[in-house]
């Protein structure tokens, strides 16, 4: 095995504006993006690079009975609290709180967002 990928699969046609989140709240870069045969269906596969770390994104060409839940999120490390603070804010916007930003017993800053397209982002100051 040479790597474990994150794939986030969209529906609606809204993984391009995903994208542009993910990348602007990360400072991250596209690999490669490339759209569906009909363009109304958005991207068939894109790669992002953030933090480091590969992702895949799609949005299906199918509509499905299910998307993205909470039992499922991006568990991110960061470097400081402005950091932390900031990425709450910003995809934290337009979705939900799981958690506030604040102290847990097992962290001593920490937030639980779910973005507004749905994916769910553990922010815990490294």
């Amino acid at each position: 095995m040479t790597m474990i990928r994150p794939f986030l699969m969209f529906q609606g046609g809204t993984a391009a504006a995903a994208i542009d989140l993910y990348v602007s709240a990360f400072d991250g870069a596209v690999l490669t993006s490339v759209p569906h045969a009909d363009p109304a269906q958005g991207i068939q596969l894109a790669e992002l690079v953030i933090k480091g770390e590969h992702v895949l994104i799609s949005d299906s060409a199918v509509n499905h009975a299910f998307d993205f839940t909470p039992s499922t999120s991006l568990f991110v490390d960061c470097d400081d609290r402005v950091e932390l603070e900031r990425l709450t804010a910003v995809l934290g916007a337009e979705g939900k709180t799981y958690m506030p930003l604040g102290e847990y017993g097992f962290s001593t800053a920490f937030a639980w967002v779910g973005d507004r397209f749905g994916v769910s982002w553990q922010l815990n100051l490294a």
